[in-house]
């Protein structure tokens, strides 16, 4: 007997548990066009599903590119699964919840329904014991690693499994953006795992005989493969006590000593607490350094996400967070801040400087502030009543100065580090509620004795302005009516942070504005900015964000961080134009700084 598929139509496909995996999985079905159901019993976790799949969709691509799905979560397992095409298990690696789980599916899902396990460890076959002889026909592993970042998946029989339905799951999972490959026959870890599991158990004696560190392991590795995943870091992303876990049944079945591999890692670490990265004990590795490190990001989060209790909250739940860039993880270093927007580091000081925007738009009370690098030793540069809503900051290690926009205030201001002989650069005329006239974005290059800011118009309006002047006023003149303003571009749809690559001499802007050119980050060479400039036609080098606001180049590793007030921080590769996001929470960023 041979099987055919059911016509899927506007039939969801479902996942069971809305976890981290979970909803990545969701995502690579609703790109390919597929409406998907996603089931948990954790309302928190049901909405953070939700808000994942609101803000990250777009990272997940379908072949070809089309329609997406409609998503929807649920809290009723049969109400989600009712007329269900495919559904894919993604609950906790506990062989008794699933072999509960595939029951309750068996009697709960329409009869041509296809059941898959996306289990790691444990064969569906040892998943049927509550499943009747016909469904086990339609029962089979679906392993996903980690989309978008990793695309595979491995597609393995329970033994019972029609084989037809092997090559039409790898046609749907090829359509949603997927890399499919199917087992031969069972296997337990599969064939990645298996290869995985295996350079694991040699890495683990190699550490418990004392022949060498991690560290050591991981750069050989490195070195060897190229490879920008290290078996020891992973371990510890992964989590030893998941390693631990996943182990013991390639022992149980193989018969295998442990002594130097799963009971090592349990007794020098697991048991000591040491589970690698969610742990505050740290792994194979020691903790992250709570002292900050060069390449650490310091990311405003303004205040306005969904992490905030209420909207009377809103002026008060203002931070500081210092993000390692290469684990995600974050830490508040100051609270309480009333709607913080620029923020910069100067190296020489060993401290930030950032601005807040204050609650009202029509009233003097925005501030700039500075602490040290930890956090500690908060100071008032600029106290309200001085200055309306100070935006994008910049500072000039050079002259000892900050530099900032003021965006009601209409003008460009500076002051000394310590608050002194603030003035004002450039005063723009008309009224705080005229936005063409909003000054946003700044950048200073010091050696040519330049400013450059933005002036971003209306909301999507496509009036937005990048005007250049001389940091010192004319002789003679005053910041209301200066001579030497340069306009060098016009009719941007929203321009608003600025960065300048002083060696490169390039500029670089994010862009608020409507798609296609809007929601951008953008460049373009000073070289671009002579005669004819108004004209010049910016490269995009990365799209689709949720309303950017800061960003920092990183020119020493070719990298432009972003971040935007949907709460992620992204991460540009200038060469690969790789727009990846390494942070992203219910929070809702504007400006970000990197300690160099």
């Amino acid at each position: 007997m041979t099987w055919q598929p059911s016509a899927v139509g506007e039939r969801p496909v479902v996942i069971l548990g809305a976890g981290v995996l979970g909803r990545r999985i969701a995502c690579s079905y609703l790109a390919g066009g597929y409406n998907v159901h996603t089931y948990d019993p954790s309302a928190e976790t049901r909405q953070a599903a939700a808000q994942y799949v609101k803000e990250h969709l777009h990272d997940f691509k379908a072949s070809p590119p089309g329609k997406t799905g409609e998503f929807q979560v649920y809290d009723d397992l049969e109400a989600a699964v009712k007329d269900a095409w495919l559904v894919i298990e993604a609950v906790p690696e506990k062989l008794q919840l699933k072999i509960d789980t595939f029951g309750e599916l068996d009697k709960k899902c329409p009869a041509d329904c296809i059941i898959g396990s996306n289990s790691s460890s444990y064969r569906s076959s040892l998943m049927l014991e509550k499943v009747s002889p016909e469904r086990r026909k339609l029962i089979c592993n679906v392993h996903y690693t980690m989309p978008p970042e990793v695309c595979t998946v491995e597609l393995m029989t329970d033994g019972e499994t029609y084989p037809e339905i092997f090559p039409y799951l790898s046609e749907v999972l090829g359509r949603c953006g997927m890399l499919p490959f199917t087992a031969k026959k069972e296997s337990t870890g599969f064939i990645f795992n298996r290869l995985w599991a295996a350079v694991k158990r040699e890495v683990l004696m190699i550490l418990a005989e004392e022949v060498s560190d991690p560290a050591e392991i991981d750069k050989l590795w490195s070195i060897m493969f190229k490879a920008q995943i290290s078996p020891c870091r992973l371990m510890d992303q992964i989590g030893l006590d998941t390693v631990a876990f996943i182990e013991d049944n390639y022992i149980q079945e193989r018969k295998l000593d442990g002594t130097l591999t799963v009971d090592w890692l349990r007794r020098n670490y697991v048991d000591q607490g040491k589970k690698g990265l969610k742990s505050d004990k740290g792994g194979l590795y020691p903790p992250p350094s709570s002292a900050p490190q060069p390449g650490s990001l310091y990311v405003l989060d303004v205040g306005l996400g969904t992490n905030a209790s209420s909207i009377a909250a809103m002026s008060t739940n203002g931070k500081i967070l210092r993000l390692d860039p290469s684990t995600g993880r974050s830490s508040a270093i100051v609270t309480g801040l009333n709607l913080p927007d620029g923020i910069d580091i100067s190296e020489s000081e060993g401290r930030i400087f950032w601005t807040n925007m204050g609650r009202s738009m029509s009233t003097r009370d925005g501030s700039v502030m500075s602490s040290k690098l930890d956090g500690t030793d908060v100071r008032t540069l600029v106290p309200e009543g001085k200055v309306h809503t100070p935006k994008q900051l910049v500072v000039a290690d050079g002259q000892r100065k900050v530099y900032f926009c003021d965006r009601e205030g209409l003008g460009v201001h500076r002051c000394d580090f310590d608050g002194k002989n603030h003035e004002v650069l450039v005063q723009r005329h008309s009224d705080g509620l005229d936005q063409t006239q909003w000054c946003v974005g700044i950048a200073v290059d010091l050696s040519a004795g330049k400013v450059y800011w933005t002036q971003k118009g209306p909301s999507k309006s496509g009036k937005g302005r990048v005007f250049r002047a001389n940091l010192e006023i004319p002789a003679g003149e005053s910041p209301e009516n200066r001579s030497d303003i340069e306009l060098l571009l016009e009719n941007l749809p929203e321009p608003i942070d600025l960065e300048l690559d002083v060696q490169g001499q390039t500029l670089y802007w994010t862009d608020r504005g409507e798609h296609p050119t809007g929601c951008t980050l953008n460049r373009l060479p000073l070289s671009s900015l002579g005669a004819g400039a108004r004209q010049a036609s910016p490269e995009i080098l990365a799209r689709r964000f949720h309303e950017p606001i800061g960003l920092k180049l990183d020119s020493k590793r070719g990298l432009v961080y972003v971040t935007d007030l949907g709460g992620s921080v992204y991460r540009v590769d200038l060469k690969t134009r790789e727009n990846k996001v390494i942070h992203s929470d219910e929070g809702s960023y504007t400006g970000i700084a990197m300690l160099q």
